[in-house]
């Protein structure tokens, strides 16, 4: 366990003097950062931020005006995200809970402790672990470790986790082995996004010039690994 915690340390320390603070999750508002979480889903980020843009130029990017709104128009609105009509519907799901049960008070809801808020988040028709962690992270502020394909990939390709790993065996990975710290916990995700989009790809990972790779067991290239 103290090898483990040291290495998630060092790694953490390799990717920050490389890359600097990432500056993640940009948004103005915790409102948005729900609506970019649940919008990210199966797309990349330019879309999302696209669709964002979009609403903003409406004027619509907070919890009443998106209620009123409906599905169809809701949709139109999120086109470049993608699957657009499936996540109208999760945003409408997330805003009849938010009214429903708080009175459209946002910031009510999410002074609740992380588990409870993660647990009621994950009771909302398409919102999944990533997601609602995401949520609790970035816009409640609350000390919860996000994970995504990214980060799985680096943990099994560096033999900390098996490749077959569960969702809350590699959150549970950085929460009993890391300081339960909101910054850290955000900065740390960023970064493994980055290193995971730019050196530990999927197919044809660029090993040397990874910030990681004086972790990899016994100098094999990340290649070699499970994927």
């Amino acid at each position: 366990m103290r090898k483990k915690a040291r290495v998630l340390k060092d790694m953490y320390r390799a990717m920050l003097d490389r890359f600097g603070p990432q500056g993640w999750w940009p948004a103005d508002t915790p409102f948005e950062v729900i609506v970019g979480a649940i919008l990210t889903q199966n797309t990349n980020w330019a879309n999302v931020e696209r669709s964002i843009e979009n609403m903003k130029n409406r004027g619509a990017l907070s919890p009443e005006a998106l209620h009123r709104m409906s599905i169809q128009e809701l949709a139109t609105l999120i086109r470049p995200s993608g699957y657009f009509n499936i996540k109208a519907k999760r945003l409408k799901a997330f805003l009849n809970h938010l009214f429903d049960h708080y009175g459209g008070d946002l910031q009510r809801m999410l002074r609740k402790r992380a588990h409870s808020l993660r647990e009621e988040l994950l009771s909302i028709n398409g919102i999944g672990e990533e997601t609602a962690d995401s949520i609790v992270l970035y816009a409640a502020q609350k000390p919860l470790f996000v994970v995504d394909a990214y980060t799985k990939r680096i943990l099994s390709r560096h033999h900390l986790l098996a490749s077959g790993a569960t969702y809350r065996e590699v959150q549970s990975l950085f929460m009993e082995n890391l300081p339960h710290h909101t910054g850290l916990f955000n900065e740390y995700h960023a970064l493994l996004v980055r290193v995971g989009k730019e050196f530990c790809r999927k197919k044809h990972p660029l090993c040397e010039r990874c910030p990681l790779k004086e972790f990899l067991p016994h100098g094999k290239k990340k290649d070699k690994s499970p994927s």
